[in-house]
């Protein structure tokens, strides 16, 4: 998924994602959002125009390193149609939740793109997977085996080896089979069977910054008509609106514990970060990192400079 946002790392990432799956895609697609930027998204750094985030897009194509790209349908019939299936009310009008992140751009991405198993990434996400393995094929198997399990990812921070250290905000179990067991999903990277997913379908939307507590107490197509009618309430991140569904289902996202397969995500994209970008991912995808980053899913950026 690619945004005016990215422009200034997308070039770098994307291929280095492509490069650490190692996966025969049937199809490597870009999704691209062109609506306006709103929330924290207004302020990132490197922000360009919709003209530079095409031609980016189409050079990734004539460079073979993706096969397609499909912009994001905001029109009025299709969030409506988008919206009753995976929320159960056609009327939410509102696009991107409260940051800025695409909600219906999201659900979009896995309705159209093409086979039963979908595997994601925004467009910072950093990856490393040793030769040999492949943790695509692992989440493949584990979503056939496993009922509960609705979402695979691979290990989120540096792991050092014989240490256990996975530093984590988020509650988890760890399961035998070598996964730990979360019931927050995160959107930034994940796999998914998409006639597996569909059995979570409709999920209740989520509102939220309504001033007043008890509003946020209501059911969701009373929030959602008042958004209509005043505007008032944002919409809540799919993220989260897809954990609370896990949890009412008991199902779970699966984050592998097999440490040949890593992931990074940065949270600092200014020049610092940019300038230093190629050579952050040359260590990566040679497994290297500073010890500081052991454990740790955000990229500790001082300690790669």
């Amino acid at each position: 998924m690619v945004a005016r946002t990215d422009l200034a790392f997308m070039m770098h990432t994307i291929p280095h994602l492509v490069r650490g799956c190692n996966f025969p895609f049937f199809k490597r697609v870009l999704v691209m959002d062109t609506a306006p930027l709103s929330g924290d998204k207004v302020n990132r750094p490197g922000v360009g125009t919709m003209e530079d985030l095409r031609a980016a897009c189409q050079k990734l194509i004539d460079e073979g390193v993706m096969d397609e790209v499909i912009e994001m349908d905001y029109s009025e019939p299709y969030r409506r149609e988008l919206y009753k299936k995976h929320f159960g009310i056609s009327e939410i009008r509102p696009t991107h939740n409260y940051k800025g992140y695409p909600v219906l751009g999201s659900i979009f991405a896995i309705e159209h793109v093409p086979g039963d198993y979908i595997v994601h990434f925004d467009s910072d996400m950093l990856l490393h997977q040793q030769p040999g393995f492949n943790w695509i094929e692992l989440g493949m198997d584990l979503l056939q085996r496993r009922d509960e399990v609705m979402f695979v990812r691979p290990f989120t921070g540096f792991p050092l080896p014989n240490e256990d250290q996975f530093h984590q905000t988020q509650s988890y179990d760890y399961d035998p089979e070598g996964f730990y067991k979360f019931t927050f999903f995160s959107s930034r990277a994940f796999l998914l069977q998409r006639t597996k997913f569909e059995r979570l379908l409709p999920m209740p939307v989520l509102w939220r910054r309504f001033k007043r507590k008890w509003l946020c107490k209501l059911p969701p197509r009373v929030l959602t008509s008042i958004n209509n009618w005043t505007g008032r309430g944002k919409l809540d991140s799919w993220e989260v609106i897809v954990s609370n569904k896990l949890k009412k289902v008991n199902c779970v996202r699966a984050t592998l514990a097999h440490r040949e397969a890593w992931t990074l995500h940065p949270t600092q994209r200014g020049p610092e970060f940019i300038n230093n970008l190629p050579s952050i991912l040359d260590r990566i995808e040679r497994g290297q990192a500073p010890r500081e980053q052991s454990g740790y899913y955000d990229l500790q950026l001082e300690y790669w400079l």
